[in-house]
């Protein structure tokens, strides 16, 4: 490189810089490591960190810990799927291709709806889009969304109706559920949509048809983000009315690690289609009459004009898609019933025994699927605290995003929770509290 640049050290490579400006010592670096040696160090950094292996995990709040069948691992990491990336020739990858479509076939039995997308980057940017989707739909730029729903993907929201012009108000919440009379009192014919979540943040099951109908009565688009293990149990939001189903796929076979990488899924009706953002993989033959599969719709702006472009979506989450829909099928339809069964079984053990404790109670009266939330008398940062001492994982701080809810915790619990784990949960915070 010095002799392309015509300088013959790399002293005289940085000539020009004042020598008052030189910096004349040793940078303060630790001593260089060999590769067995930095192996060991990180390690035992590794280490310091609590995690769910060595832990009981009782923490949910948007992110699951499920059992991921090992079959899961063991397509997904073949050579020929192993990027996260879309082909940008698609055609030339039927396998990627097919694998996508059979994504969405999934997406699509687990929803209820006509016509699913490729995936989007996780539940919450899905949820995002869904209210452009709406806005496009109805020629309106206001949604309602109820409190009930993640106060994460509420956020999302905001900031991409800021980008939009899209206004965003909240809907009240009444025993852990959509408050009807406040949607009610602020649904009117300025509204492009209403958006819930299902199950919602406290694990509440809400009303789908009852809300669809309120909605639909004004001509607003009907949102559901859902958790897709609850699908193996619940009547779908497409049987229900929901015009656009939204979600976070993680649950389905994807490890919860630090956070992501994730999925978002997004599912509609054949009538908003054409607005679906990101892309949909169609089915086909060939000139040989072959079965073949291709990308039908792209309605993005790298390959339309910006003005009819339904987002700026440019990707999908194929591997993570992959991990899906490899569980759901190694699952088949009655695994999933099954381990939706089994989250709801322990949840309700769980939530019998922790509310028979003399200082716990149930928050709200309303059903619920794998989570729930309770009101203690103790501070929830310090129940967490005493909690892990013990090798438990306590659930999220309700007062952290929800004033009104101080000293109470959202515990989530899965199919990997036995009964011990959970009796073991409520022996624990008997002898904190």
């Amino acid at each position: 490189m010095l002799d392309v640049l015509g300088v013959d050290s790399v002293e005289a490579l940085f000539a020009d810089i004042p020598d008052t400006a030189r910096f004349k010592r040793e940078l303060n670096l630790p001593k260089r490591l060999s590769e067995m040696e930095l192996n060991r160090y990180f390690n035992q950094l590794a280490g310091k960190n609590d995690n769910l292996e060595d832990n009981l995990n009782f923490l949910g709040a948007g992110a699951y810990q499920h059992y991921v069948p090992s079959v899961v691992d063991a397509i997904i990491s073949r050579s020929e799927f192993f990027t996260a990336y879309t082909p940008y020739q698609p055609e030339i990858s039927q396998g990627v291709l097919q694998a996508i479509f059979e994504y969405q076939t999934i997406v699509c039995e687990l929803t209820g709806m006509d016509v699913s997308n490729a995936s989007l980057y996780d539940g919450p940017t899905a949820f995002g889009e869904a209210a452009f989707m709406a806005c496009a739909a109805t020629r309106r730029n206001k949604v309602l969304v109820a409190r009930s729903v993640n106060p994460e993907y509420r956020e999302v929201l905001k900031t991409y109706g800021y980008g939009q012009n899209i206004e965003v108000e909240e809907v009240g919440v009444e025993n852990g559920l959509v408050d009807l009379n406040d949607l009610a009192a602020k649904l009117d014919d300025t509204i492009a949509g209403v958006f819930v979540q299902y199950p919602n943040f406290f694990g509440g099951i809400e009303d789908l048809r009852k809300l669809a109908d309120i909605a639909h009565n004004q001509k607003a688009l009907f949102v559901v983000s859902v958790n897709p293990v609850a699908m193996g149990l619940l009547e779908s939001p497409g049987a229900c009315g929901a015009d656009i189903v939204v979600g976070e796929g993680q649950a389905l076979g994807n490890a919860i690690s630090f956070g992501g990488p994730y999925l978002g899924m997004l599912a509609t009706t054949k009538e908003q289609m054409r607005r679906i953002p990101g892309r949909v993989v169609g089915q086909t033959t060939d000139i040989d009459g072959r079965r073949a599969f291709v990308l039908t719709l792209q309605a993005r702006e790298q390959h339309i004009r910006r003005e009819k472009a339904t987002s700026n979506i440019c990707s999908n989450q194929a591997l993570n898609a992959l991990a899906a829909t490899v569980y759901v099928s190694y699952m088949g339809k009655q695994g999933m019933q099954d381990v939706a069964k089994l989250n709801l079984q322990k949840a309700h053990y769980a939530y019998k025994r922790l509310t028979a404790l003399p200082n716990v109670q149930g928050l709200f009266t309303s059903p619920f699927f794998n989570e729930f939330a309770i009101k203690l008398d103790a501070d929830i940062s310090y129940v967490n605290r005493q909690l892990l001492e013990s090798g438990i994982v306590g659930g999220y701080d309700l007062g952290s995003t929800y004033p009104e809810f101080e000293n109470c915790m959202l515990l989530a619990v899965t199919e990997l929770r036995t009964k011990e784990d959970i009796d073991l949960l409520v022996e624990r915070l008997e002898a904190i509290l």
